[in-house]
Parts: C-alpha cells; structure tokens; sequence
C-alpha cells in the first residue's frame, strides 16, 4: 500500500465525531452481555444475571464485530455496513454512561475483525476494501498504520499470548495470514511492510479464528466443515478436526480448556479439548417453539458470535435467526435458557464487574 494512500486514510481518519447517544450506567452484579444486532445497527447491554436489557446505543450499519478494552471502560464496534453501501466507522461505546462517538476509517471500508492490543489505547481491524489490516489509536481516534494483507478477504484477527504478532483468516480464498505487528509497524517502505506478513493454506471459507493456550493457531473452514490447527510460526497444518455445519465462528473459553465452534447451517456448537484435540460435546441451539426469519442461510437458527462467562460455568451463543441469546451450561453442555436480542444478533463482548 503506498504512502500517499496512508496519509489519505490518516487524514481522513481525524475526521472523529461524537454523536450524543448515552449507553447506559455502568455495569452491576455478574456484568454486561454486549450484543450487536446486526440488522437493527444496534448494540444491547444484557445483564448476566438474568439477560435482562439493561441499555441500547445506536451505531453504524451492520455491526459485526466488538471489542471491549481491557480496563472495561469502553468497547468498539466496526460498522461493516451493506454490501451496497460499505461501512468505513468505529463507533467507541463509553461503557460509563457518557456519548458514543465515530472514528472515521476513510477508504479502509467494511472493517470486520477486531482486537485491542496491549494497553488498550491502540486497536486492529481487518479492513476488507483495502485488502488491510488497520491499526487505529482509539483515543485520538485516527487510523495510526494501514498493513497491506493482500486479496482474499481478510475477515477475523487473532493475537497472539503477548501480542506481538496478529494472525488473519481469508473468508474468500481459505488462507491464514500472519503479521509480525513490531517490523510491520517499523517498516519504512511497503517492501519491507510486506515482509512482515506470511500466509499459507487453511481451508475453503477459513473465518473463526483463535490463539490456543500453547500457541497453536486454530481456524474454522466453514465450507470445509473443518477446524485446523497450525503450527504459529511456518503455518503448517498440525491437525484437522472435523466440525460440519458451516463452522463460522471459533474462541476459547478464558481457562484454556476448551475451544467453541459454531456452526451455522448446522445449529450447533462443537466443543474441543484444547489439549487433546478430542471433541467433548455438540450442543443444537436449535430453540424449540421460537419463529425463525430468513437469514443469510435461508429460514435457519443461525448461530454465529460466542463467548464464555470469564466466572465459569456458562457460555453465550447469539443465535442469528431467531434474535436470541442462547445460555449454555458448561457442566452438562446443555442450553438452559434463552434470552431475547434485538434483530439479528451477531457480535458478543462481556463487560466483567
């Protein structure tokens, strides 16, 4: 990427405005579920303890991705936008109650992935318009550095334990990328920036994607229907494990011990030993006597965005078709609850108390 299209997207980034649109207090007991309706451009705030709503803020179209930053007093939302009208913002929720506001991204469109890096005042977004991954300082609220990742579709960003290093999935051409962030960042000319990225082969679809507890990067190929383990260094695939259904979304819960897999054709989530490899559970997410309305799949459940209670015992699945949180208990692997969203539930953060 050249320099002059940096300094475009850096000048057009200053361009942050806020917008007066408090969230809601600060959260209380058990903490806050964060749900990005995806359809509604919204971002609810559930409460733990019994998924009650406890506040709404507006933000750009197509919310697909939060990230909520490490001292949980904010979270950012990329507004992905339509495919018509490709979204080029952040929205910054202030988690205390104050206004929202915008950060800009200017030609860096339909930003998707994202991920705090250490610290908490900088942040990456895969970028899929400009082929990026784009680091933005939330705080000034301006892209900082654009990292050229080449075609394919860049969709979700991982990082590594200390942070060091940033690991891409390519949704339309099934390869994993992976960026030494240091060199990258200190990369005087677009040679030497393109240095720091590396990709190989994943799988058809490659998109959920997370860092495992010993370093092992493992990504889901949902037209694949395979979860692959590869090594963090040369890339190389270590392991595939089989996870049919259009796997589409893939995390570890915060202890380590297991990875979460979604997938969405199917209506179920695959649950991995993180150590053995070894599937403990398929959970349907399939919610009986609920109405179903037509999704990116046809009439289907839809599961999508995950995420574990950081307290144990339970883990969130939004379930797309159906505008539903499902509540899994972690002892049996069973859903135990529901709890209502907005349209089209995607997204997840958790503000912890």
């Amino acid at each position: 990427m050249s320099q002059r299209r940096i300094l475009h997207s850096l000048l057009l980034a200053f361009c942050a405005t806020a917008v007066a649109a408090p969230v809601s207090a600060a959260p209380k007991g058990q903490g806050e579920l964060l749900v990005g309706n995806k359809s509604a451009a919204s971002v609810w705030r559930l409460d733990m303890a019994d998924g009650g709503k406890a506040g709404e803020a507006a933000t750009g179209q197509g919310p697909h991705e939060i990230a909520v930053a490490p001292d949980r007093r904010r979270a950012v939302v990329a507004d992905y936008g339509t495919a018509a009208a490709p979204g080029n913002t952040l929205t910054v929720l202030d988690l205390a109650g104050g206004a929202s506001r915008t950060i800009m991204l200017g030609e860096n469109t339909h930003p998707h992935g994202l991920r705090f890096l250490p610290g908490g005042r900088r942040l990456l977004a895969t970028t899929e318009g400009s082929d990026a991954l784009t680091v933005v300082d939330i705080e000034a609220g301006a892209v900082e550095h654009v990292i050229g990742i080449g075609p394919g579709k860049g969709h979700m960003v991982a990082l590594s334990a200390e942070g060091g290093v940033a690991y891409v999935s390519k949704v339309g051409s099934g390869q994993l990328v992976r960026v030494d962030l240091a060199a990258a960042l200190a990369a005087g000319d677009d040679a030497a920036r393109a240095a720091a990225v590396r990709e190989a082969p994943a799988g058809a679809g490659a998109e959920g994607i997370d860092v495992a507890p010993d370093g092992t990067v493992w990504v889901g190929n949902r037209e694949d229907g395979t979860v692959t383990v590869h090594d963090p260094e040369s890339l190389a695939v270590l392991d595939t494990l089989s996870s049919p259904g259009f796997p589409i979304r893939l995390v570890f819960t915060p202890d380590g011990r297991h990875a979460l897999v979604t997938n969405a054709r199917a209506a179920t989530l695959s649950v991995f030993d993180a150590a053995s490899r070894k599937p403990v559970a398929t959970v349907s997410l399939e919610p009986e006597g609920v109405a179903l309305h037509e999704t990116m799949l046809g009439r289907a459940a839809l599961p999508i965005g995950a995420i574990a209670d950081p307290a144990g015992g339970r883990v969130f699945v939004a379930i797309s078709g159906a505008d539903r949180i499902a509540v899994l208990d972690t002892a049996t692997w069973t859903v135990s609850e529901y709890w209502e969203t907005g349209r089209e539930p995607d997204a997840l953060g958790i503000v912890a108390p």
